[in-house]
């Protein structure tokens, strides 16, 4: 049976030997003394990864799409209304998690391939002027399309409507490998995961609320218990969980933030940019678009390849699966069937990025694409060596 490894999908990510043996420790108990050495410094580290001073982190047995629930749970009311904007499939699930929690939300469409527009969100808040918006919902990097966001112009257009909205943020494929600044962003809300940037298995989600955020959970009258924040960080107060933790995962944790913290940040995010920047070069070698409309949206996590059109793009990834035992991202929602994706973040060094490269080359050969075996190897392979 072939296992598929490396991936070169955009989450979970490839693990380094270390942070798998980290995950992978006798059975502690949660109750012990012991556990607040992992439990705590997990906790500053993430804080740190998140460059904030002031922010609680809070970690849930959960991924994602459960530290979505948590940002919303604990800071908003039936009824309430949010701005969202949809731009690919999962700022799309975030916005339908808001209508089945009974929330008003207030959508900027923009074609899938297209970032958040502050200049349309300044519009709308400002012409908000009772402030029925609550909180704005931004993702940073999404996923499905390659497409990276300016959070910091979101907020700055929140600050130029004077508006009070609380600011929520789905890093999930960006934070731990693009650089992503909470208080200088002014973030009420990150949202994250363990299998991406923090390259290990799937099953954290990582919320982290902002002073602001944190105060709104006394008001907040939507349902919630097992993501409820009082109670998780009752648990820490006393160095332990409201319910059984994932001592693993939490230790892997601890482990992942400070290995991107000895590297540096700065360095982990310039390393990411350089691998992206080769897989950019292969696919221009290629003469093939990315999904993203223009370079200042390109994503340093993963690139989604636009195919041709009438060519079904899950004929690559299929390929590469059955005939070459690697794993590339399919298109989701309304891009399936027309791009593909090559994830590059997490444990990707310049070998393996070539691998992937080579590999998509292969795939695109057999399947009748007119390009050069090689092509985007080299180009790769040039990037890499002078970069």
């Amino acid at each position: 049976m072939n296992s598929q490894n490396p991936v070169f999908i955009p989450g979970p990510t490839n693990m380094p030997e270390a942070l798998r043996r980290a995950v992978d420790i006798p059975t502690m108990d949660h109750r012990s003394a012991a556990f607040k050495d992992l439990l705590h410094p997990a906790l500053n580290s993430v804080k740190k990864v998140l460059k904030s001073r002031s922010a609680e982190v809070f970690l849930f047995p959960s991924t994602g799409s459960g530290g979505w629930e948590t940002a919303l749970s604990n800071t908003l009311s039936r009824g309430d209304k949010v701005l969202a904007c949809e731009n690919g499939l999962f700022s799309q699930k975030w916005i339908d998690m808001c209508l089945r929690h009974g929330l008003k939300v207030e959508v900027v469409k923009v074609p899938w391939g297209a970032g958040i527009p502050a200049d349309r969100f300044e519009e709308i808040l400002t012409a908000d002027r009772s402030h029925e918006i609550r909180a704005v919902l931004a993702t940073h990097n999404e996923t499905a399309t390659g497409v990276v966001s300016d959070i910091a112009a979101v907020r700055a257009a929140m600050d130029s409507a004077d508006h009070p909205a609380l600011l929520f943020v789905d890093g999930v494929s960006s934070i731990g490998s693009m650089d992503f600044r909470m208080d200088d962003w002014g973030v009420d809300v990150a949202v994250t995961g363990s299998q991406k940037g923090f390259m290990l298995p799937a099953g954290l989600a990582i919320s982290a609320f902002s002073p602001k955020a944190s105060a709104m959970v006394e008001t907040a009258t939507l349902p919630r218990w097992y993501f409820d924040i009082r109670d998780m960080r009752a648990g820490y107060a006393v160095n332990g969980y409201p319910y059984t933790p994932p001592v693993g995962m939490i230790n892997g944790l601890k482990m992942a933030a400070e290995m991107l913290l000895d590297e540096g940040l700065d360095n982990v995010f310039a390393r990411h940019a350089r691998i992206a920047g080769g897989v950019r070069k292969a696919v221009a070698a290629w003469d093939m678009p990315l999904y993203a409309q223009s370079p200042e949206l390109y994503s340093n996590s993963v690139s989604a390849i636009k195919t041709p059109e009438g060519f079904d793009a899950n004929q690559i990834v299929t390929r590469a699966s059955e005939k070459y035992g690697t794993a590339f991202g399919a298109g989701l929602g309304q891009v399936a069937g027309k791009l593909f994706r090559i994830g590059h973040l997490g444990s990707l060094p310049d070998v393996l990025a070539l691998a992937g490269i080579a590999t998509a080359e292969m795939c695109m050969k057999d399947l009748g694409f007119d390009i050069t075996l090689g092509a985007g190897v080299a180009a790769a392979q040039e990037h890499y060596r002078t970069s």
